[in-house]
């Protein structure tokens, strides 16, 4: 079973998550950001991952620790959960239509942390929720995940669009890199032997 449970506690946050790869999308998300919580729960449904995050933080402040952290817990989940990788795809892309806007993410299980973000939202907002918030969001993810990510926004200027897009898009390109390749489940995909 590829499942990981992360508690993180900081002067800031109190987070509490728990994750399963191999799940049904499955999830009950409650961070006290409520656009945060309508993305995660759009990476765990179209991702197919089951995912129980709970985080208490100084949102008296700004949503920022709180955002940050979350993307930190999720990172630090999946690679605990993906283990030593052994039989993963390694790599998945998706091209995500939402309305005007498209999104092209491309992911790589490599061990390497990187962010390749390329959207442009016109909105400092949605909502409540600021939108540099994303950003920060998945550098605490890919940092923690040892994952390559690439983000690219192709059209769209609609900011919740672009920001849904890009958590749909994220969740099945996720998906297809951390499935098990039947044919090659004992091995692990790199020349080197590890990732």
């Amino acid at each position: 079973m590829r499942s990981a449970d992360i508690d993180r506690m900081t002067a800031e946050t109190d987070i509490r998550l728990s994750l399963e790869l191999d799940g049904r999308g499955a999830c009950d998300i409650d961070t006290g950001v409520g656009f945060l919580d309508h993305m995660l729960t759009l990476l765990a449904r179209h991702g197919r991952f089951d995912l129980s995050v709970t985080a208490k933080g100084d949102n008296y402040v700004d949503d920022h620790h709180t955002v940050e952290d979350v993307g930190i817990a999720l990172g630090q989940a999946f690679a605990e959960a993906l283990g030593d990788k052994r039989g993963i795809c390694r790599y998945g892309d998706c091209t995500l239509p939402m309305d005007e806007a498209l999104i092209l993410t491309a992911v790589d299980i490599s061990g390497r942390d990187y962010l390749g973000f390329g959207l442009e939202i016109p909105a400092e907002k949605v909502g409540t929720f600021d939108t540099e918030l994303v950003e920060e969001f998945w550098l605490g993810f890919v940092r923690n995940a040892g994952i390559t990510m690439h983000i690219r926004q192709l059209a769209g200027k609609n900011s919740h669009h672009i920001i849904e897009g890009t958590f749909k898009s994220a969740a099945r390109s996720l998906r297809q890199a951390v499935a098990i390749e039947k044919e090659f489940a004992g091995e692990i995909p790199s020349t080197k032997g590890l990732l």
